[in-house]
């Protein structure tokens, strides 16, 4: 996601914004190869007399289908002011109580939902979430705050480079904490720690920053970022193993499909809440700060008055100088408006970071961690040879 802003940039500048979308057509067929040839085949399940049913699936994913369409839309559409914001919502859940009623009318043998009541899954689901949303520091925040003072992708890109580039390195240094027996709960702990005081640095943002000076706060988010996923992902493998989750192929679908859907469905959610987030701050920061810039106040008339001097020279008459004097100052608020606002951005995303420490700490242990997994691996294969 940190690579995106930059290379999203050089399409548009070098090539064409089509190939935002051919991207993704030529890498998934490398994807697919991958997958084939990287992951071993499995024994085929036993087969059930009960014929699965692929009608619940098909509402299920209609259903999310919808609600995720309804929240990428739903700030563009005005939310409930809008009938499509509000035909894609209603659609959505519509489907979704089509595939609980179908669930509960006849059980699908390929699904196993009672396995996902466990206390480590629905905590871990709320940190998956979290994560994703903590992403939005580097993917939105920081390219908005940059693009609004008229920055391509070009000039601001090297800010969330300076984050994509370290993180190759640092996940490697996680998995080798992880090797030799680090907790999974601590690494990602320690990673949203770094990625809220990151958050805390950059909320000092000002209307005068470019990209150079997100580049400390951002290395320090390159650490929390690769240190929170990696331990994510271990905890969820953990999680898997040890609850039980490998045992049959339905719990090992279920597992795997829930967590996908919070993936996708949880990253758009803290998306419209960010970018609701800062359309109503920014439009907040911008009443606040025009109370002090009204007429009669003589900071502003003598801001006001001064700019039309300078510009009456190139101007075609002394109205249209001042028209232009008053629209610089507009201009001015409204860039202030949105560093305020940035600055809240920041700060609500170092807020959910630190509620998420609090949910790590409630995280049950595991008999065994990935160091001691490593050997218990060594020891079964000298003891079968």
């Amino acid at each position: 996601m940190n690579f995106a802003p930059s290379l999203y940039g050089f399409y548009r500048n070098y090539l064409s914004w089509q190939w935002m979308f051919w991207t993704s057509a030529v890498i998934t067929p490398v994807m697919m190869v991958c997958a084939y040839y990287g992951i071993p085949q499995s024994r085929k399940p036993p087969k059930s007399g009960e014929a699965p049913s692929f009608a619940g699936f098909f509402y299920a994913s209609a259903g999310f289908a919808l609600v995720f369409a309804a929240l990428d839309q739903g700030q563009r559409l005005d939310w409930w002011r809008s009938g499509v914001f509000t035909a894609l919502l209603a659609g959505g859940v519509f489907f979704l109580l089509c595939s609980l009623v179908r669930r509960f009318r006849g059980p699908n043998p390929l699904i196993d939902l009672p396995y996902l009541r466990k206390w480590n899954t629905i905590l871990l689901a709320i940190s998956l979430m979290a994560f994703r949303f903590s992403l939005l520091a580097t993917a939105l925040i920081i390219p908005q705050s940059l693009a609004v003072r008229g920055f391509d992708a070009a000039q601001f890109g090297p800010a969330v480079l300076w984050t994509a580039v370290p993180e190759l390195l640092v996940a490697v240094v996680a998995a080798h904490f992880l090797n030799k027996g680090m907790d999974s709960r601590l690494l990602m702990a320690v990673g949203f720690a770094c990625m809220a005081f990151a958050c805390l640095l950059n909320a000092q943002f000002t209307s005068a920053w470019a990209a150079e000076n997100y580049f400390s706060s951002e290395l320090l988010m390159a650490v929390g970022q690769s240190f929170a996923f990696v331990g994510l992902v271990a905890s969820l493998l953990l999680q898997a193993l040890f609850s039980g989750g490998l045992d049959s192929p339905q719990r090992v679908l279920t597992f795997s499909a829930f967590f996908h859907v919070v993936r996708l469905l949880g990253g758009q959610i803290g998306t419209a809440v960010m970018g609701h987030f800062i359309a109503e701050r920014e439009q907040l920061h911008s009443f606040l700060l025009g109370l002090q810039v009204q007429r009669g106040d003589w900071a502003a008339e003598n801001t006001v008055r001064n700019l039309t001097a300078g510009l009456a020279a190139k101007s075609s008459g002394l109205a249209i100088a001042a028209g232009r004097a008053i629209s610089i100052v507009d201009s001015k608020v409204g860039l202030q408006a949105y560093a305020l606002t940035f600055n809240d951005a920041f700060h609500l995303i170092a807020w959910v970071c630190v509620a998420i420490l609090l949910l790590i700490a409630m995280l049950r242990k595991t008999p065994l961690n990935f160091g001691d997994l490593g050997g218990l691996n060594a020891t079964t294969q000298r003891d079968r040879s």
